[in-house]
Formats: structure tokens, sequence, C-alpha cells
């Protein structure tokens, strides 16, 4: 079950409590999106979770649906934030301690108490974290190392310095606090393209209900201006659809009856019927939403890095900053045990690998989120990362390189049969498959040979077979003729052969056309780096040939069955000594999708094969989204890159300076906070990102 997580800000909380949860019996598999801010447990097991989670982390707040955890409306949440109040009377308090210290005529001291109690208001919240992270044993949590460094601060006599730093860390979590929401609010979004009602049409007339009690069958009724509440069949009315949010198509798509709609289209034109095909769970926006907030699940191997990076980073941190207080002044003539005890306090506030942990997740997120909004589903940051590193790029032919539309360009027939004849019997086996080369014949074909149906039998990567009472009719490939006994003979086209009970009937050929973009769509996939384009389809092999020429691809394996096409990706996975990518279309090239390293699936919205098979799917069937995804791909590791080496160095340089007596406390809190927040922003800002391809 999947609960959402209300006031998870911290990743290194996040991470506290995901390790809490799986070290308890039956929660094993429990997991903490960060990104998302969700919690994912077994269902028997919410009420273990909810105490583990409440000893761990009392501010955060659970939100299962149906479970009796905490839940609260929009209503009743309160319209003034309590922690951005006490963050104002304590920076209240901190300006006013100035004031005694500017003006002669009041003590100082007085100073020192509103730095005090600027200090208390501000810090005790860290205070009370702090006390129970060290009785759970967690001392190089952010909360204790900031209370141990204020605490000297205040020790030592530094009282601005010490409610300084409370006051200005208390400010950078509210500013890190709402740009983590804000980031997490641009991509899921994507939450407003289902609707919570359907208007529902029946004997009784129009009624407005929930969209959880609409089933398939039903009417629903949508208006100009409305969104498509679910997956259906337009049953009357003609209007245009938007489906810019599901597809980043941004042309209106025509829409008649007969015609399948999905929900989170927007409809622009006139009023429409649809007969519902599927529940609300299972829709395509619901299977949308679904998987991206199922991809931030799918951490990159460089977030698994951070994870045990940060575990190692602050502990050794911490440890310096003890031997910087202690060795200088056993050492160093002169020197001061209180000067270098500052110094080390500096270390402290440095210490803590916030801005990592925040801001990678968080920009592999926005790319998936910025994938989503332009019409392309990742199944997680790993995926990714993955395409970062790709040069051979893996097609099939067709439907992916050109545009599925086979034309029957010519009959041949034998032993006494019609060309109308062999149509008609080809027609009949080929009535149930989804295949391109089915669609042409169907167009084609005149009516239907009177006669039993009979049983379908598909033969993978061969063809179809009719088994009725006029006999048996094979439809497909040389492979099926040959298993038949039938000799055939080749005219170099893309070609089905028709037999009839042993003896050959006929040849259909046709003709398909290259995608209009598919040259600009390869010579983009070169430009972003791509070195090795192939060409893997079980077509023959001239028609193979004349498309490579013209799309200028020097590589084809061709007359392949897909088992073959599995074989082949594997051998040329080795020779690139690197992960490969496969584009196809989702429903005839599931095997081959799956062994790839990035699967690719154009057309895939509606389709389940695709999604489950897929690693990536093209939610309208266009090509040109490849060099998108691709260029996705790499502007995201550019900003996790940015963020990483970026944090590592600004800390780098603020622990040398503290080291040094270069800077102080307040600079210190610019390198924890301040790049912290910096970084999620850097991270958020890839939303708005602009793609050249």
């Amino acid at each position: 079950m999947r609960c959402e997580l209300v006031g998870l800000d911290c990743p290194v909380c996040a991470q506290e409590i995901e390790d809490a949860l799986v070290r308890e019996p039956g929660l094993e598999v429990a997991r903490v999106n960060f990104s998302t801010a969700t919690l994912i447990v077994p269902e028997d097991k919410i009420r273990d979770a909810l105490a583990i989670i409440g000893r761990v982390e009392p501010g955060v707040r659970v939100r299962c649906p149906d479970h009796g955890s905490e839940h609260r409306d929009e209503a009743q949440e309160p319209k003034v934030n309590p922690e951005h109040v006490r963050v104002v009377l304590a920076l209240a308090a901190f300006i006013a301690g100035w004031i005694p210290r500017i003006l002669d005529a009041l003590p100082t001291h007085l100073g020192s108490v509103f730095f005090l109690i600027s200090f208390a208001i501000a810090g005790y919240p860290v205070i009370i974290t702090a006390a129970r992270n060290l009785v759970a044993r967690r001392p190089f949590d952010e909360n204790v190392l900031m209370t141990v460094a204020t605490g000297g601060a205040v020790a030592l006599g530094e009282y601005p310095e010490a409610a300084a730093v409370m006051v200005f860390f208390s400010i950078g979590e509210a500013l890190q606090a709402t740009a983590v929401r804000r980031s997490r609010a641009a991509v899921t979004s994507l939450m407003e393209l289902r609707p919570d009602t359907a208007r529902i049409s029946d004997e009784s007339g129009e009624r407005t209900i929930p969209i959880e009690e609409v089933e398939p069958g039903n009417v629903i009724v949508v208006h100009p201006g409305e969104r498509v509440p679910l997956d259906g069949i337009v049953v009357s009315g003609e209007t245009t659809l938007d489906t810019s949010a599901l597809t980043g198509e941004s042309a209106p798509r025509p829409t008649a009856v007969d015609d399948s709609i999905h929900a989170g289209s927007v409809n622009g034109g006139g009023v429409i019927r649809v007969q519902v095909t599927r529940p609300h769970y299972d829709s395509a926006v619901a299977r949308i939403l679904d998987m991206v907030t199922e991809a931030a699940e799918h951490r990159a191997p460089v977030e698994r890095f951070l994870t045990r990076f940060a575990r190692w980073y602050t502990p050794a941190v911490v440890l310096g900053a003890i031997a910087l207080a202690i060795i200088p002044p056993l050492a160093i003539p002169g020197e001061t045990f209180s000067t270098w005890v500052y110094r080390s306090l500096i270390l402290l506030v440095i210490s803590c690998p916030c801005a990592l942990v925040v801001s990678i997740p968080l920009g592999y997120f926005a790319g998936i989120g910025l994938a989503s909004r332009n019409g392309i589903l990742v199944k997680g940051a790993d995926v990714l990362d993955t395409m970062t590193s790709i040069k051979t790029v893996i097609m099939d032919k067709t439907g992916t390189l050109t545009d599925g539309r086979l034309q029957v360009s010519e009959v041949d027939v034998f032993n006494g049969f019609s060309a109308d004849n062999v149509l008609s019997l080809a027609a009949r086996a080929e009535r149930r498959s989804n295949h391109p080369v089915a669609d042409a014949i169907l167009r084609r074909a005149p009516a239907l040979h009177p006669g039993e149906e009979g049983s379908v039998e598909e033969i993978p990567g061969r063809g179809m077979r009719l088994n009725s009472s006029d006999g048996r009719i094979s439809v497909g490939n040389r492979r099926l003729m040959t298993s038949e006994g039938i000799s055939t003979e080749s005219s170099g086209s893309t070609e089905v052969f028709v037999g009839v009970d042993g003896v050959l009937a006929g040849r259909i050929s046709f003709t398909e056309n290259p995608r209009k973009k598919a040259s600009d769509t390869l010579a983009a996939l070169r430009k972003l780096g791509i070195e090795r384009l192939v060409l893997l389809t079980g077509d023959s092999r001239s028609p193979a040939e004349k498309l490579a020429r013209a799309l200028q691809i020097g590589e084809i394996h061709s007359e392949l069955l897909p088992e073959d096409k599995v074989r082949h990706l594997e051998s040329l996975r080795e020779e690139a000594d690197g992960p490969v990518m496969f584009i196809g279309d989702g429903i005839n090239d599931a095997p081959v999708l799956m062994a790839a390293d990035v699967g690719v699936a154009l057309g895939g919205l509606g389709s389940d094969a695709a999604i489950e098979a897929s690693d990536l799917v093209i939610m309208e069937d266009r090509l040109e989204s490849i060099p998108t995804a691709l260029e996705i791909a790499q502007m995201t590791r550019r900003r996790v890159i940015q963020n990483t080496v970026g944090a590592l160095s600004l800390k780098a340089l603020f622990l040398t300076l503290g080291a040094l007596g270069m800077t102080g406390i307040w600079a210190a809190v610019f390198a924890d906070v301040g790049v912290t927040l910096l970084a999620v922003i850097n991270s958020a800002s890839l939303l708005r990102a602009e793609i050249r391809h």
C-alpha cells in the first residue's frame, strides 16, 4: 500500500525511517521515497509502520487511505504555518538583541538576553530532536551536530553567533522545505489530469458520481472544456481532444464515433458520449501517474553511492572536528583551546551532507517529470542514468522506422486461385491479428469468404493458421510455408504467402514508406553521441536494405524470429561493451524490449504490453521523441554532476577556511543550508529547461 508522508522534507530523515522499518520483521520490503514523500508498506503491517515512524520521526504525519492513520482535510490545515511564526519571532528577538549594542543607553547584557531568547525560540525543535536522536543512538544526525555546535558557542560566550546559527538554520530549513515541496508539486501536478467525478448517463438521466463508482460498460458524458475522466470509446458526438498533457502533442486530435479516447484528455469541441472500457485505476492517466510515482523508487547508482557516502562522511568530519579542537592547542605553543574549539564548531555545522542527499534524488525526479511532460514515460532514475552511456541503438523496422501502414502492392496467384480469393482467405486467417500485415490485408480484402470461422493459431515469427471446415489456411512467411511442405519463391519485397491444405494459393506483396521524420531523428541521435545504428527485422533482406539505404543505416539483420532478435541484441551488447537501446512498437517486440538495457516502446499509450515490457514508453507514436528522451537524460546527468561537484567543492572550501580561522559560524550556516537550497533550486529548474531536439 502507498501512503503519503506529510512533513517529510529531510532526505536523511527519510533514510532513517526506511532503515528503522526494514529492521522490523514483516517490514523488510518497506520503502520510503523522499522525492514523492511516499511510503510503500505491506497492507497488513500499516499499524506497525505507523508506530515506528511516530517513534523515529514524530514530526512526520502519515496518510494512508481507509486505515485509520492520521488524515487531515485541506480545509482543516492551518492557514498560517506555525513553523513560519516561530522563525519570525526568533528573527525579531535576534534583531532586538543588537539594539543595546547599537544604543549605548541600554545595558549590554539586555542584548545577550534577547540573543538567548532568539536561540531558544529558533533552536528548541532542533534541541528536542537532537536529544531524541541521541537516545536512539543516532549521534551524527544534523540536529545533534547543530545542537553541539551552537551549545559550544554559548559556552564560549558567543551569544550572537549561537543565535544567528539557529535563526538562519531555521530560515534555511523553511526555505529548503518550501523548495522541496514546490519541486514535488511541479512534477506531481500530473495528478490534476485525473478528475474526481464523472457525469454518467443512463435511463434515469445524467448524474455526477465519483469515478470510483463508474464501471466498464457505463456511458459517460463529457462537455466542452471538461477533462475526460476515464478511458473509453466514443458512442456519439464529434469533437477535438487536447491530449498534450498525456502525449506532449499540442495539435488537437479530431475524434468521432468508434474512436478510443483516454482519461486526461481535454474536450475542445462538442458534447460526446463515451462508453467506459477500463476502471479508474486502470486508465491511461492512472498508469501514467503510477509510473511517474514508482519511477523515483528506482534509484540511480549515484544515489545509492551517496547514501553510503553520507554514512561515513559525517562521522569522518566529526572526528576531524574533535581532532581540530584538541591537537593544535596541545601541539602549537601559545594556541588556546577556545580558538580551536570555535573552529571545530564550524566544521560541525558544515558537516551535514544534505545538499547532496536532497538535490540528487530531486534532480532525477525533475528529469522524470520533464520527460513525462514531453510525452515520455521513464520507469526509473536508473533508466535515465543508463541512457547517458548508450552508444548503440538497435531498431525494429515495420512500425518503428516506417509509418506502419503497409499497402498491398501486388497479388500473385497459383494453382487456380484468384486474387480476390487469395485476399479473402488471407483476411479470414488474419482478422484477429494486430500485425501491420494483417491491417493491410483487411483494408484491401473484399468481403470475407463465407464459411465457418474456425480456430485461429498464431505461430510467432511466422504467421497465422486458420483451421476450419473449409480446410487449413496458412498465411505467413517462407518458414511457415516450408513447415507446411509448400515450396515458395520470394519476390524480394515485403511479402506473405497463402497456403490452403498444403497447396500454395498466392503471394501478397506490400510496400511501406519510411516515417516522415525518421531521417532527421537518426541524424539527431548521431549528434547526441550515438555511434552505431542497427536494424533488426523479421522482414526479407531486400526491403530492409532499401530502407537502410534511405536512412543511412549501415548494419542490417533481416528475416529474424523474435528469439533471433534477442540473440542478436546480446551479441551486439557484447561488441558494444556497454548498454544498448532497442526501439520497437511494443506489440510484437516484447522479448527483445525486455532483453535490452533500455527498451523503448513507441505509441505505448493504452498498450499494456508496451508499458510492461519497456523501460521507456513514448506515449504518442513519434520516433522523434527518442532524441528528446536522450537529451533529457543527459541534461539530468549534468544537473546531478553540477549539484555533486558544487556541493562538495563549497563544503571543502568552507571546511578549509573554517579550519584556518578565516571564516565564522555564520558562513558555515550558508555552506550547509545555503548550498542545499541552491542545489534544490538547480534541480527544480530542470523542469523549465529548454529542449533542443
